[in-house]
Parts: C-alpha cells; structure tokens; sequence
C-alpha cells in the first residue's frame, strides 16, 4: 500500500476516538492524547485512583486496533520472567525451550504496574525503551508495533511500589482521568441499568483499524515537518524546565523527542502536514509533568505532580511564540 497523507491519519483517528468514546464518555482530551501517543509510537500510563475507567480507557484503545492484545495483572510476588517469558528443559530434545511470556504483543496493558516491586517493574525498561528483550543471553525483537498502555493508582496508596525516574521517562505521556461530569455519570448509570446495556460496553467494541494502518499512519507523521522556528519553541520550553527555580531535574532529551513526536501526532490527527507551537503547548501537559522532580516537601504524589504541572503552565505563559513575538 502507498503512503499515507495526514487526512487519511486524521480518518484513522477520528475512527479510533469514536470507538474508544462509547465506553469513555465526557474525556475526549484524554482519549486525543491516547490516540496522538498510539500514532507517536509511544507508552502511555494512567494514574488515578480505583474505579475511575483507567482499565477500561486501556482495553478500548486496545480493541479498537485489530492487533493482539495482552494484560498482566501486576502484584507484589510477580517476577520478571512472568513479564518476558522463560527457558523451560525439554526433557524430549534435551535442550532449553523459550517460552514467551506477555511482553511479546502489540499492545501491552498493565494493570496496576506500581504493585509490582522495582525488580519486575525493571523488567518492561529495555522493552519500553528498545523494544526487545534479553533473555538468557539472546536478544529476541518485539512485535511492531509495540505500545505499553499502562495503569497505576496513586503512588501513596497501600502496596504501591514508586516507579523510579527512568522508568517514568519512558512514559511518552500521562493521563488522568478523574472523576466523571454528572452528566456523564448519570449516562453511564443509565447506560448500565437497561437490559440491552447490562454486559461490558467493551464487548461491543470492535476493530477499526489494522495493524498496517498503524504503521502506516506512524511513517505520516514521523515526516510531519517542523519547522526551525517551532521547534526552537519547543528546545526553549524543555530548558525552563531545567532552569526553573521550582524544578529540582528538569526534563531530559527523552522528553524533547516525545514531545516533539506528540506534537507531530496531534498535527497528523487534525489532518495538517506540519507541526505549530499549539500543538506543542498543547501537549506538554501530559507529556512533561511526570518526569519532574518539584523541589520542597509535598504532602502526596499528586501534589508533587501538581506543583510540576503548575510550573510547566507558568512556562508556558511567559515563553514567547514563534510569529507572534
């Protein structure tokens, strides 16, 4: 099949945005960040408390794509060969065999990754960031495409385990979700009442794109031009992070090139063949705070995270915008 132009991205993800909305409704930020990381070729984690649709965000977004689809309940006794697969004797060829275990898919979902202890949270670092995995001396490739989508509750919750910085700068972006509007909550009450909506709306969520549409739209947007102007805009955003008086570790290169990938995604999804500072400013709201280390004491992880989000909007307010300076 021939390359894809931004229009046919922006189909591609409206399609999947109206798939993942009939089980997600009042968020479509979040589910347009969602959709803007799938086609960036980035990881995704979701941190809320319990009960709020973090799952459920991650296997909608799974089962719109015709790909396959793994999850792993993570707990404290886990290991990390239960994420990567393990080397098992076959008595009858008298050799080792691998088996495989849930890392090898397309999607990768999560649950509660922060109940795992750091030694088996460790074990998705080198598929995240490399997309492979070393086992027993080997380096075996994982499927492309390859997307964690990955759920956390809040990092003060009982049995949780902090995912370390590294680990959270893989994370192309973080989402939250929050509480529903009443409206929404009433909807999904209803919707859940009647005899029809009695089952899991995500049964009835079907694939709307493929595995080479995916890719497909990913080369789109990767070529998704930038221009010098926009993307010094984007430089200078990333080095106030690392000047602020309020941040103690400021944003790494990591987080200059998802940035920018997000920043191309969004371009690619409203159907536009290059990158402007809205969409940076846009997206450094999910893409940066996470990685930030705020200086001082906070009572709680979400204030920590506040006190990063609230630095990076105050970035944003006083950098000046290409063109309009």
């Amino acid at each position: 099949m021939g390359d894809m132009t931004a229009p046919e991205v922006a189909a591609i993800a409206g399609r999947i945005r109206a798939s993942v909305a009939t089980v997600i409704s009042g968020k479509p930020e979040a589910i347009d960040a969602a959709v803007c990381a799938l086609l960036a070729g980035g990881h995704m984690l979701i941190e809320d408390v319990p009960g709020v649709g973090k799952t459920t965000l991650a296997r909608a977004l799974a089962r719109s794509i015709d790909a396959r689809a793994t999850r792993i309940q993570f707990t404290s006794d886990m290991l990390p060969t239960d994420v990567t697969g393990v080397s098992v004797f076959d008595r009858s060829t008298q050799e080792f065999r691998f088996h495989p275990g849930p890392v090898f898919t397309h999607v990768l979902i999560g649950d509660e990754v922060n109940r795992a202890t750091p030694k088996t949270q460790s074990a998705l670092l080198e598929a995240m960031g490399e997309r492979q995995v070393s086992i027993d001396g080997a380096t075996l490739p994982l499927p492309d495409p390859f997307m964690v989508v990955a759920t956390q509750n809040p990092q003060d919750m009982e049995g949780t385990f902090p995912l370390p910085e590294a680990q959270r700068d893989r994370f192309m972006i973080r989402l939250s979700l929050g509480y529903p509007e009443p409206r929404a909550e009433l909807a999904m009450l209803r919707a859940r009442s009647t005899a029809a909506g009695a089952s899991d709306p995500l049964d009835a969520v079907a694939p709307v794109a493929s595995v080479d549409d995916i890719l497909r739209a990913r080369a789109c947007v990767a070529g998704i031009a930038m221009a010098d102007g926009v993307a010094g805009y984007l430089v200078s955003l990333i080095g106030a992070t690392r000047a602020h008086p309020g941040i103690a570790l400021g944003a790494s290169p990591r987080a200059t090139l998802h940035l920018a990938a997000m920043a191309r995604a969004r371009a690619g999804v409203l159907g536009r063949s290059f990158v402007s500072p809205d969409d940076i400013a846009a997206l450094a709201g999910v893409v940066l705070p996470h990685r930030l280390v705020p200086r001082g004491r906070h009572a709680s992880s979400l204030d920590a995270l506040a006190a990063a989000a609230e630095a990076v909007s105050e970035i944003l307010g006083r950098l000046p915008v290409p063109g309009l300076a």
